[in-house]
């Protein structure tokens, strides 16, 4: 029976928590607790729903960290990806000011290496390597600061997240740093960004007046569409000479010429009518603008994709400024049972070895979330680093999947008929 002093009405009972109206809304149970031969009990597929509204809302709030509490020694560090994402930027903002974990010791532990005992040195610290090197005393290996902090979902650089010892070889140090656009540099830019936040983009939106944000918008809007229109015909953007005494300063700029000159209020606040660092034409924005285009399209190919199978097919070449360059395209079938083609990248590779080639397909698949044990085929050319049979960048794919199945290139067989004949 209901008790008195609850007042909730009989509609909303299954609503009510009070202790008087829990009794009423207590299951049930049959009188005999005796199973019939072949039924099974379906109370312990379902779980009884909590009335504690603030234990289930405290899951979406990161809880507080004491700033000053982090982990120092690498090796004790939660991973980045672990902390609520409203709390990663002002955490990595902790590790920077505080800098990268260097101890020194008396004594460091020493390594065998090929009958010769090898050991940490910290003279390392004052070296090239000293802004980002990290020494854990309790792993007694090495750790890169930076790689910690920006490291992204599928980065398996050691350095990042379980630490190297490699006294032994010291050159590995520059491997790990790369060109200026490996994921090291990157992730040094992201951090020298981050301590700069006055120079942010979100500080100076907030200084500026509700006028000069219209404008802002009415800018970067139009500037995004001419590029989305010159992405689309396939179109240049830039000209031969775009100064202000050139007859045709590029398709980028004279498009927005005409826009000006079609609606008034956008002729207004562009090109010279827009402050000189604000005017949306720079080459850099530019840039930007078709990378994001890029992304949303990659977005929708890995959309496309899902969580399917897929066969990769790679060549290289060296472009007219003779840097080599290495085109990735996936072969997949899609829902509908399309065999679909779709380019993902050109990535510029130091040189076409094979170890180069595959470390540089690693951080491609890295960055798009992609896997080696999803692929099912692989085409390239006949070149002995791509379709070698002991070293080549087949038997390294195969290596890490034998379904993986290589399948020569058939416009470079007909290619090497042609140029036979």
């Amino acid at each position: 029976m209901r008790d008195a002093t609850c007042s909730a009405p009989a509609s909303l009972l299954r609503l009510c928590a009070c202790a008087a109206c829990r009794p009423a809304l207590a299951p049930r149970r049959p009188q005999s607790t005796k199973k019939k031969k072949g039924i099974m009990s379906l109370d312990r597929f379902f779980k009884r729903v909590g009335t504690n509204v603030e234990s289930s809302s405290s899951t979406n709030k990161g809880l507080k960290i004491d700033l000053n509490d982090l982990p120092w020694d690498p090796f004790e560090r939660k991973p980045i990806s672990s902390y609520h994402p409203s709390q990663k930027d002002e955490i990595r903002r902790a590790y920077l000011l505080k800098g990268p974990c260097q101890p020194t010791m008396s004594v460091y532990p020493q390594t065998l290496y090929t009958n010769k005992f090898r050991k940490f040195n910290p003279e390392w610290y004052t070296q090239q390597h000293g802004n980002w090197l990290e020494y854990s005393v309790k792993a007694d290996k090495v750790y890169c600061l930076y790689c910690y902090l920006f490291r992204e979902s599928g980065q398996n650089d050691a350095f990042g997240y379980e630490g190297v010892r490699c006294w032994n070889k010291v050159k590995r140090f520059d491997v790990h740093v790369g060109d200026c656009n490996s994921f090291h540099n990157k992730s040094l830019k992201k951090g020298s960004d981050l301590l700069k936040e006055a120079q942010s983009i979100h500080v100076a939106f907030d200084k500026q007046t509700e006028k000069q944000k219209k404008e802002y918008r009415i800018r970067l809007g139009i500037s995004v569409k001419v590029a989305r229109g010159l992405l689309n015909g396939g179109l240049p953007f830039r000209g031969h000479d775009e100064s202000d005494k050139s007859i045709y300063r590029g398709h980028f700029i004279e498009f927005l010429k005409l826009m000006g000159e079609i609606n008034e209020e956008i002729g207004n606040v562009i090109l010279n009518n827009a402050p000189g660092n604000s005017q949306m034409t720079a080459p850099s924005i530019q840039k930007e603008i078709c990378n994001c285009f890029a992304e949303e399209v990659l977005k929708k190919i890995f959309e496309e994709l899902g969580d399917d199978v897929f066969s990769i097919l790679v060549d290289e070449s060296r472009d007219i400024s003779k840097k080599e360059q290495m085109a990735v395209v996936l072969r997949f079938v899609d829902k509908l049972g399309f065999v679909k083609e779709r380019f993902i990248g050109l990535v510029h590779v130091m040189e076409t070895t094979t170890i180069s080639l595959k470390s540089a397909i690693d951080e491609l698949f890295a960055r798009y979330g992609l896997s080696f044990d999803r692929i099912r085929g692989q085409g390239y050319d006949g070149a002995s680093n791509m379709s070698g049979e002991f070293n080549g960048l087949k038997a390294l794919i195969l290596k890490e999947n034998s379904s993986a199945y290589f399948v020569h290139c058939f416009a470079h067989q007909l290619q090497l008929v042609v140029s036979d004949h």
